[in-house]
């Protein structure tokens, strides 16, 4: 995981960067709605700091207290993460109620708008290096990361949008309007996070298709068995749980029984990666005629 930690090391730092120019952008304008951006972006630094911790404890090995690893530390991580979204949408709504309230025309708009836009390519590129890298690592915490940047992309967008509705209308209403809608969105994103993380401290199965891909192997790989039943998966950050019950003759041998197992485990490690396999051997009498059938 250590490729993973250099990446979100890289975030702390470009999320610094990016909050120094939406800070500058909302300091010159008086704007409402950069101050959202910029306030979503203190978000980005925390949670990017956060992700760092949590993939620095995810890569601990798996010890006497914790036999099966530390991998769900990035799920808390997502769990905060989105939480901290939520507090910086309420954050938002409440400064653009108070702007709303007592509304002046902005300082500035075009330097402004110009420093937002520069940070938001900066947020652009970066969030497809961790949604990419993410996938290519099972990890938890970078796809939370790099969804969220995604999120304060198009924030970012609508936001520059806005302020320059404001400028060509000349209604300064308008500016906190936007703040508003720009926090919505900010809460949605964050319920959505904590959704798609919860999924996983509470030991959600994988895809369909990475279930139906298992038990298509298992099926064609366990020759000499007679039938798989009770089949179960659940994902941990980078690792993908299975374990199923085996039926093979009575008067089968323990080794020949052994040989099966590793030839089916040999097959599903090359196919999913990650996996950890527990196999359960039964007697035919034990058949429960429901599973997956040997070829």
């Amino acid at each position: 995981m250590a490729s993973a930690q250099r990446i979100a090391s890289g975030s702390i730092a470009l999320g610094v960067v990016v909050l120094a120019l939406k800070a500058a952008a909302w300091a010159v304008t008086g704007s409402a709605a950069l101050f959202s951006d910029a306030a979503e972006s203190v978000v980005n630094v925390a949670a990017a700091a956060i992700a760092f911790a949590a993939l620095w404890l995810a890569a601990k090995p798996a010890d006497a207290n914790h036999p099966y690893g530390h991998d769900k530390a990035e799920f808390f991580s997502a769990v905060i993460e989105g939480v901290l979204i939520v507090v910086a949408a309420l954050v938002i709504l409440q400064h653009a109620w108070g702007v709303f309230r007592q509304p002046a025309s902005l300082a500035s708009p075009f330097a402004g708008m110009a420093i937002n836009a520069a940070s938001t390519v900066l947020n652009l590129v970066w969030a497809q290096v961790l949604l990419r890298r993410g996938r290519a690592l099972r990890s938890a915490a970078l796809r939370a990361d790099g969804r969220h940047l995604m999120a304060d992309v198009v924030t970012s967008v609508g936001v520059l949008a806005g302020v320059g509705l404001v400028v060509a209308t000349g209604l300064p209403w308008l500016d906190p309007l936007i703040a508003a809608v720009t926090a919505l969105y900010v809460l949605g994103s964050g319920v959505y996070v904590i959704g798609g993380s919860v999924g996983g401290l509470m030991d959600a199965a994988p895809a369909e298709e990475i279930i139906a891909r298992v038990r298509r192997l298992v099926g064609e790989t366990a020759a000499g068995a007679l039938e798989a039943h009770d089949l179960r998966m659940r994902q941990a950050g980078r690792l993908t749980f299975l374990e199923f019950h085996l039926v093979v003759p009575g008067a089968m041998s323990v080794s020949e029984a052994h040989a099966i197992c590793d030839r089916v485990e040999a097959a599903l490690k090359a196919e999913v990666e990650g996996l950890m396999i527990t196999i359960h051997v039964e007697p035919e009498g034990k058949a429960k005629h429901h599973g997956v059938i040997v070829v």
